[in-house]
């Protein structure tokens, strides 16, 4: 029967590292006044008026992240570890 004699010196383990992106918090958006069409009709007489205000669209585009960014784990053993044999 033979036997194998293994030697380790300076294995660093286990490293673990995560980059969670976590949450956002977004507090109020605020797009513009958001008005829609001021009209001013005048004195009027003699006849039907008519007024149209026309068709008002307001268009907010957002583009939130949470990206966690680069996650980085180091397990090195380092240099000038003492090797033995068990």
């Amino acid at each position: 029967m033979q036997f194998t004699d293994t030697a380790s010196a300076g294995n660093g383990g286990v490293a673990t590292a995560s980059a969670n992106g976590g949450a956002v918090a977004v507090g109020d958006i605020n797009s513009g006044g958001n008005a829609g069409n001021a009209i001013g009709v005048g004195d009027t007489w003699g006849g039907s008026v008519a007024v149209d205000g026309g068709a008002v669209g307001n268009s907010t585009q957002l583009s939130i992240s949470a990206k966690g960014g680069t996650a980085i784990a180091d397990a090195s053993g380092g240099d000038y570890n003492l090797a033995f044999v068990s």
